[in-house]
């Protein structure tokens, strides 16, 4: 390929430069970055950032200017590199786990060693005896041996119950002896089994003398050590390439009676007699329970982070990307405007901007509610570890929080991770023709993230657990036997006054506006109640409506904590009066936005009057985007996504999008190295082949 010419790298975009129109941006606002970053991350948080990142980006392993160009192999072996590379790191500079997550979040990009990491280690550990953990976890935590955790099968994803994979225990020689006994029943989409995990848990349905006793977890070798090759009657390998997340090598397994040792059952919560054969219960359910929580309550403290890549990345290039002029313009008035300053793009932007500071604080309301959760439960399982037993309005600890932790994880993990997917779409449509480039840096983040709304629940699957328990609550309050928790409360609220009216001033009061929603919550309750309990419904033909349900429930839950969290005494130390005030005012675009988006229910449940609805989004919504729009470039900057991490050219802090987006066509792109025959009637492809020079060096 020919380098580009001097006169070629001289060019410069058409004035304004970018840069000076990010700098005019940030100039519009007193915002304190610095504050407000320390607000979301800590100020320990970032400077471990900056360490971090000084390190990646030394080493060669890490170069990402073939990122978006390789193909699927190769994109697999670069990796593979880089996970091998992270654990070293980690070794060489004795990171914490935090250190090591952090220092992959900035790689951003699914590694092969991702669900040994997280779900593999997470089993075992939570799962395990201690015999299990000196043996299967100690070895995994030295990454002596690679593991990956086998749940879904090619038949059945969130039906866990309808697994087909066998274990069936042999009191001859104490052993249980996996298999598929179907081909739906070869285990799919499992993260890091394909080419790189040399051990699964497998779960599997527990057969005991013909019996079944539900899925349970096995541990199971799938390849030799030494050789990496798959073991007699297992048949495993890759599922091929997908709509993202192709740098992780997703896997099917199949298992032709496969036996394992007694011991390889995860026994620390139920287990079976070797010399008697019988199934020894849960000693207490509840705990498998509540760490299954974890991971969607996980998803939901990300979702935000994961939205804000795209609205950092759509709300700069908007404010350097110019196209046509304002009709209403003075007369004589040069030049195009800003994409940012038409109503439309603020519209679609902000209130998805306003959208990951909501998130974000439900997402750490989320975590905090899961860690009470766990101290109480381990109180109950540990009485003489604790000094308090169960409150007064529980019969044992914990139960009445993990029933409320469970539905609140299933509901804001289908809410969360749908506001993030569907959000990064927007962002990239107002991106314009270039948010089609990989060197956008949306696209890609995108489709890697798409797979959060179906795994660890389908979305819409999980909705019926909320509803669930909601009219398990409802059901409760109307016998007088609740317990007193935010759920029961709103219940009764709404029942004391639906006679007469709700009169809430959404557009005066931030109280009211967050009663409306659960005034909503409460109606659609007692609604699908009705139709369920009275009317007598099918569960089936009420499934619209408990999504529904739940989609307001998880709303309200949100609007709640994004309204609590500006009322502690804690956020109100860290920021000033104007960063608050401009907090405020996105708590208010994001409420009255949703409220506006939800007109129907909001009307119909009497919680708002016809012409509120009407001023919410004639008025209100449209004033909050015009005073909001001055801090967008502040506001996203406080997110601290470094130029590295966010690996994309219309997202460069400091604005120079139209470079960079010349250079990686032009300097880094492979193809630009074939010189190519065109001519139908020559069978000759290539005259000559450059591409090996562009070739990551690994």
């Amino acid at each position: 390929m020919t380098p580009a010419p001097q006169w070629v790298k001289d060019l410069k975009p058409s004035g304004p430069q970018g840069s000076e129109l990010l700098s005019a941006e940030r100039a519009k606002s007193n915002i304190s970055v610095e504050k407000l970053s320390n607000l979301l991350h800590t100020k320990e948080i970032l400077e471990r950032q900056d360490r971090l990142l000084k390190i990646l980006q030394a080493d060669k392993v890490f170069d990402k200017s073939q990122n978006y160009f390789d193909g699927r192999v190769d994109k697999f072996k670069t990796a593979l590199a880089r996970a091998k590379r992270l654990r070293q790191l980690q070794i060489k500079h004795n990171w914490s786990h935090d250190e090591y997550v952090a220092a992959n979040d900035l790689v951003s990009e699914p590694g092969p060693y991702g669900l040994h990491a997280s779900m593999y280690l997470t089993t075992l550990r939570d799962q395990g005896t201690p015999e299990q953990h000196k043996l299967f976890l100690e070895p995994a935590e030295n990454y002596k041996a690679i593991g990956c955790y086998a749940q879904t099968e090619l038949g059945h994803g969130s039906n866990v119950r309808g697994l087909e994979t066998t274990a069936t225990w042999n009191p001859e020689d104490k052993t249980f002896v996996l298999h598929s006994p179907h081909l739906t029943a070869s285990k799919w989409w499992i993260g890091s089994m394909g080419r790189t995990a040399n051990h699964a848990v497998v779960m599997a349905q527990l057969i005991i003398n013909g019996r079944p006793y539900g899925p349970h977890p096995f541990v199971c070798q799938i390849r030799d050590m030494k050789t990496h090759l798959p073991l007699d009657g297992i048949h495993v390998g890759d599922i091929g390439p997908k709509f993202g997340y192709n740098t992780m090598d997703n896997g099917f397994l199949l298992l032709n009676k496969v036996k394992i040792p007694h011991v390889n059952m995860l026994a620390r919560f139920s287990s079976v007699d070797p010399a008697t054969g019988k199934y020894l219960k849960p000693s207490s359910p509840s705990l498998i329970y509540g760490t299954l929580t974890w991971v969607r309550s996980t998803i939901v403290l990300q979702s935000g982070g994961v939205l804000a890549r795209g609205v950092t990345i759509a709300t700069r290039y908007a404010a350097v990307r110019r196209q046509f002029q304002d009709r209403d313009a003075p007369a004589g008035s040069k030049g195009e405007d800003q994409v940012l300053n038409y109503t439309m793009v603020q519209y679609r932007l902000l209130p998805l901007l306003a959208a990951t500071f909501a998130l974000h604080f439900t997402g750490k309301a989320m975590m905090a509610l899961y860690q009470d959760n766990q101290k109480m439960i381990m109180a109950a399982a540990n009485p003489a570890d604790s000094k308090r037993g169960a409150g007064p309005e529980q019969t044992h600890s914990g139960s009445d929080l993990l029933a409320d932790l469970h539905a609140t994880s299933c509901g804001l993990k289908a809410l969360g991770s749908t506001t993030a997917a569907e959000g990064l779409e927007v962002c990239r449509r107002a991106c314009g023709g270039h948010g089609y480039s990989s060197f956008g840096g949306i696209g890609a983040w995108y489709a890697d993230y798409l797979p959060t709304t179906t795994w660890e629940g389908d979305n819409y699957m999980l909705t019926q657990q909320v509803a669930r328990y909601l009219l398990k609550s409802a059901r409760s309050v109307l016998k007088g036997n609740a317990p007193d928790n935010d759920t029961t409360r709103i219940f009764n609220t709404f029942l004391q006054k639906q006679d007469m009216g709700a009169a809430h001033d959404v557009l005066g009061s931030d109280t009211d506006l967050v009663a409306a929603f659960a005034w909503r919550t409460s109606f659609l309750t007692f609604e699908a109640l009705k139709h369920r309990d009275v009317e007598k419904n099918s569960w089936n033909s009420l499934l619209v409506d408990f999504w529904r349900l739940s989609t307001a429930h998880s709303q309200y839950l949100v609007v709640k904590n994004f309204h609590d969290a500006l009322q502690s005494e804690s956020l109100r130390s860290e920021v000033d009066p104007e960063t608050l005030d401009v907090l405020h005012k996105l708590f208010r675009l994001h409420a009255l936005n949703t409220l506006e988006k939800e007109a129907s229910e909001f009307y119909s449940s009497a919680a708002v009057t016809v012409r509120q609805i009407q001023l919410a989004r004639t008025k209100a919504v449209m004033k909050l985007l015009e005073e909001v729009r001055p801090h967008a470039l502040r506001l996203v900057d406080a997110w601290s996504f470094p130029d590295w991490q966010l690996d994309s050219s219309l997202g460069r802090k400091d604005g120079k999008v139209y470079e960079d987006l010349f250079h990686r066509a032009s300097e880094l792109n492979p193809l630009n190295g074939l010189t190519i025959d065109p001519y139908p009637d020559n069978d000759v492809l290539v005259k000559n082949d450059e591409t090996a020079k562009f070739k990551s060096k690994l």
